[in-house]
């Protein structure tokens, strides 16, 4: 099994990151902040005005570190890897099965499967722990219309119909989200799911987690040898990850909203962390940036059971575990790509 290694996040501004023999240096005006090995670092990601210099983006490239770069708030801007991994013929085949309506019908039903029942999970867990501070009728009502949602997608004749199911059934779990906040409700209310920009402090904390999220399964699909911008769920649109982006729907509810709702509920974060851009969307401060960091971080040491594997694994490795089977499928050595369903 995969070791898993640690994600150096740096966010404070003006940091310089540098190579000193086998170790990454993180300086901050002028001084040094950290210093770590580069074998205990899986990929690096920098916020914002963070500079690397050429010697260590060598180094990275050589060790199969992935260094990403994102604005401040988080929004996915490059990413500097080494060779691509893996035998080219595997990607031949991702290309021919994504060509392939039966073979993409297939991988697609089995992610927007997972995507409703991970989803159903954190409803259904809502109800049982918090059912008196909040409206389970409601959430209810919403996980028996996905429930069957999710029934109807044997049924669906082209993949076409299973985005559309996929699409309802996400508007059935976001209309009854903002009741899953059982804490803090005056500073912390969901209307509606928006990004680009987020207008409020729960969609600021979503699509940052979401980002979080998509670096690591993007870095687990190139780190297998399968192309993360060639997907089956999602159309191909240039300068979009859509492999990434199918995969990572099995996470949204059982790795990303659970964090935030628990980040929210435990008050962890709180609305003094939030301010509005000049661009009129919300903004998460230094601070909560920080603290959403540190909780995704440890989040990915827990350890859960893999229903495929039958055996406890980091949380933090169930990425490269999604990569490694859909890789296995689509060479041939197994029937069906085994998605990750959360219990």
């Amino acid at each position: 099994m995969r070791k898993l290694l640690n994600t150096l996040y740096v966010s404070s501004q003006g940091s310089y990151l540098r190579k000193e023999g086998e170790t990454i240096v993180v300086e901050r005006e002028g001084k040094t902040a950290a210093q770590m090995p580069v074998h205990t670092i899986g990929s690096v990601v920098c916020f914002g005005n963070v500079l690397v210099s050429p010697f260590l983006l060598g180094s990275c490239a050589e060790r199969d570190v992935g260094i990403s770069f994102l604005t401040e708030h988080g929004r996915f801007l490059a990413s500097v890897r080494g060779p691509v991994s893996g035998n080219v013929l595997l990607r031949r085949q991702q290309y021919r099965m994504a060509d392939e309506e039966a073979a993409t019908r297939a991988i697609a039903a089995n992610i927007v499967s997972a995507k409703i029942a991970n989803g159903r999970i954190v409803m259904n867990r809502a109800i049982r722990d918090h059912g008196e501070r909040l409206d389970a009728e409601s959430v209810r009502d919403a996980s028996t219309a996905m429930d069957r949602l999710m029934d109807s997608i044997s049924r669906a004749p082209d993949v076409d119909s299973i985005r559309g199911i996929e699409g309802m059934a996400a508007a059935e779990y976001f209309s009854c989200f903002n009741e899953l906040i059982v804490d803090q409700k005056g500073d912390f209310h969901f209307g509606e799911r928006n990004r680009r920009p987020p207008l409020d402090p729960v969609n600021a904390l979503l699509s940052f987690v979401y980002t979080l999220v998509m670096h690591d399964v993007r870095s687990a699909l190139e780190s297998v040898g399968l192309d993360p911008a060639v997907g089956f769920l999602h159309r191909d649109r240039p300068g979009r990850a859509g492999l990434a982006l199918d995969v990572m729907e099995e996470f949204r509810p059982s790795v990303a909203d659970r964090l935030v709702l628990s980040l929210i509920n435990r008050r962890q974060v709180a609305a003094r962390g939030f301010k509005r851009s000049e661009g009129g969307g919300i903004v998460m401060d230094d601070d909560t940036r920080k603290t959403v960091l540190v909780e995704y971080q440890s989040r990915k040491q827990d350890e859960i059971e893999h229903p495929y594997l039958g055996e406890k694994i980091p949380v933090g490795l169930l990425y490269f575990v999604q990569a490694n089977l859909l890789a296995r499928f689509i060479r041939g050595d197994l029937d069906g790509y085994p998605p990750f369903f959360w219990r």
